[in-house]
């Protein structure tokens, strides 16, 4: 009996067995997460090392510092460009301005070329005719502007087409009465420099004792040497 018992619990009919651990699970879990933590933490040492062995950990940083330079490298030029294109640009637009600056000159000297023409052909036809050629006075205009002051204009013209530029003096002398006497007083300061190509406006002011009576003004145009080359009187 005992011997069919010991056969029974032997063979292949025996009872299944079942073996059960008496360890939680929550702490199988965390032994499993320590297990696997400890081997990602072999793994990557043994990565490291083995870049460290290879040289590319050495290689990768020296060639992130090499990009690193050719990229400031990059930016310092780009900036440099950056401000040539800016310079170039305000000179463009100085260069512009300049430029509208003398096309405006040109316009206004031209108007004055064409007004002065103008002039020149106005004053050409006050000559009468037959009149020789040289330096003549015409239009002297004379008046008190205030005691003791008369002021004067005039015109001076050289006629002719091709003549050189005239260089000489005018003076300028105003006559009359001083207590009841005759009188005549020549501008202060004696001639004054007179320099033309065709034709100049003159205008000034003299100076004269507010007692005299001013009646009339001469004006004489003289060259470089002294002779008179032109003389007009007028009524003040």
């Amino acid at each position: 009996m005992r011997w069919k018992l010991l056969r029974r619990r032997l063979s292949i009919s025996a009872p299944r067995m079942i073996v059960r651990s008496h360890l939680p699970w929550p702490l199988r879990w965390a032994l499993i997460a320590v297990v696997l933590g400890f081997s990602a933490a072999i793994a990557m040492w043994a990565f490291e090392f083995g870049k460290d062995i290879a040289g590319l950990d050495r290689n990768a940083t020296a060639e992130l510092a090499k990009l690193r330079a050719e990229v400031a490298q990059l930016q310092d030029e780009r900036e440099r460009m950056q401000a040539i294109a800016n310079t170039a640009d305000s000179l463009l637009k100085t260069e512009k301005a300049a430029q509208d600056r003398l096309v405006q000159q040109m316009k206004q000297i031209e108007t004055e070329n064409l007004a002065l023409k103008g002039d020149l052909g106005f004053f050409e036809r006050l000559l009468p005719a037959g009149a020789s050629q040289g330096v003549s006075i015409r239009s002297l205009q004379a008046e008190a502007k205030a005691p003791g002051k008369v002021r004067y204009q005039l015109l001076v013209l050289q006629a002719g087409k091709t003549l050189p530029e005239f260089r000489g003096n005018y003076e300028v002398t105003l006559s009359g009465t001083l207590d009841g006497k005759p009188w005549s007083l020549a501008a202060a300061g004696g001639p004054k420099p007179l320099q033309m190509k065709q034709y100049l406006r003159v205008e000034g002011m003299i100076d004269h004792p507010v007692q005299a009576v001013v009646k009339n003004i001469q004006v004489r145009v003289m060259d470089a040497s002294g002779g008179v080359k032109a003389t007009q009187t007028a009524k003040v």
